[in-house]
């Protein structure tokens, strides 16, 4: 989280406006998944350090500003003992399907807590895409990684998304959709912000 402080104050420090913020920063699989802080590597890079930099970075975005938080078709209910760190998620995909669904649900919470923008928009970019993080984590080489270029670009810059905020865009079916049910609940996305502050704070 220290690295993050760091790289929204030297983004700070170069722009007084920023149009575009994409947290594309992942992981899957890793042989030290606790970070010296006693977190869920996947948690903190999945869905914490994203939150805490736009946060940071939420000064200089306007409301015609766009967030974009990369989501994934792997998403399961949020255990927040492990995203808290409280205990540790021995299975890589629970951990990784979890974080993923925790940053889709901060993301309709944030979109609903700023309507007069920036916009919040989870996406699917595609899976099993040609990522390092897809062949260490299975051992493929995967799909075309351009799937994923060409939807952020969309995500970031065409009008379809200008009215998207708080939405999930599902690229394996190329169309926006519904994300697991628990983001959809507010109660328990706002569980998940009430949780991710109290491990920031």
């Amino acid at each position: 989280m220290a690295d993050v402080e760091a790289l929204a104050k030297v983004v700070a420090e170069k722009h007084s406006s920023l149009d575009v913020l994409i947290n594309n920063a992942g992981i899957y699989k890793t042989p030290a998944p606790i970070t010296q802080e006693g977190l869920d590597v996947r948690f903190a890079v999945n869905t914490l350090a994203p939150y805490l930099l736009t946060q940071r970075l939420l000064p200089l975005l306007g409301s015609s500003a766009r967030v974009i938080n990369l989501s994934s078709a792997a998403q399961a209910p949020v255990n927040l003992n492990a995203l808290a760190g409280r205990i540790h998620l021995s299975d890589q995909m629970a951990a990784y399907a979890q974080s993923k669904l925790a940053i889709t649900m901060w993301s309709r919470s944030m979109a609903l807590a700023h309507k007069d923008g920036p916009a919040f928009i989870a996406v699917n970019p595609g899976s099993l895409l040609a990522t390092k993080m897809v062949k260490e984590g299975f051992g493929m080489s995967g799909k075309d990684i351009g799937i994923g270029v060409d939807i952020l670009i969309r995500a970031a810059l065409s009008d379809e998304f200008a009215t998207a905020s708080g939405q999930y865009f599902d690229n394996d079916v190329g169309q926006f959709a519904s994300p697991h049910p628990d983001a959809l609940n507010q109660q328990k996305s706002d569980e998940i912000v009430d949780a991710i502050e109290s491990v920031l704070a």
